[in-house]
């Protein structure tokens, strides 16, 4: 009797585990690098020739927000960050994420011409849709967003003045995640 009993047990137990998992967000990824610093870089601006690093950002409280003109749940965001931009003082930076895609004829093309492609893109997006951003970086073959944790765009994170990131949302930002999430955060750690 007790050889039967057994596989009932396996069977509850992974219904259990089952159901559990499948209430569970998946925009709720825990991420290794909350409380931790911002991996650091320096990347090509979208606008001119300067370089842009986190290091620019020491002193402030603000926001990473990766994203491409590929991505749909992007173009569902944007007007979202570009009101947000708008209404609060909170300086976002945008990272533009792979914009080049190994399947496209142009990811074959020398690195200078890529990112000039890349550049060309991304500003015609901006123009069409708003820019939210105070600055624009390139990450053309994606090792800043493998650095940051990125499974995919758009990812936004909140960086305080010490340069620690302190939150990090997987998807598309909401109006609702910005009122009662973001924007608390954000005013507790421009308080402290």
């Amino acid at each position: 009797m007790k050889k039967f009993l057994i596989p009932l047990f396996l069977f509850l137990g992974l219904v259990v585990f089952l159901a559990v998992g499948l209430k569970r967000d998946p925009r709720e990824i825990p991420s290794p690098l909350i409380d931790k610093p911002a991996p650091t870089f320096s990347l090509p601006t979208l606008v001119g020739d300067a370089a842009f690093s986190p290091t620019q950002m020491e002193g402030q409280v603000w926001m990473l927000n990766v994203w491409a003109t590929w991505c749909v749940a992007c173009r569902e965001e944007h007007p979202v960050l570009v009101a947000f931009a708008r209404k609060y003082q909170v300086p976002i930076v945008g990272l533009s994420y792979k914009e080049i895609q190994p399947q496209e004829p142009e990811f074959k093309l020398p690195a200078a011409q890529k990112l000039a492609l890349a550049r060309e893109r991304s500003l015609v997006w901006l123009k069409r849709h708003g820019d939210p951003y105070i600055n624009s970086v390139m990450d053309m073959d994606g090792r800043v967003g493998i650095q940051y944790g990125v499974y995919g765009v758009p990812e936004t994170y909140v960086i305080d003045k010490e340069g620690v990131i302190r939150f990090k949302h997987v998807g598309a930002v909401t109006p609702a995640l910005l009122a009662n999430t973001l924007l608390p955060m954000i005013e507790k750690l421009n308080s402290l």
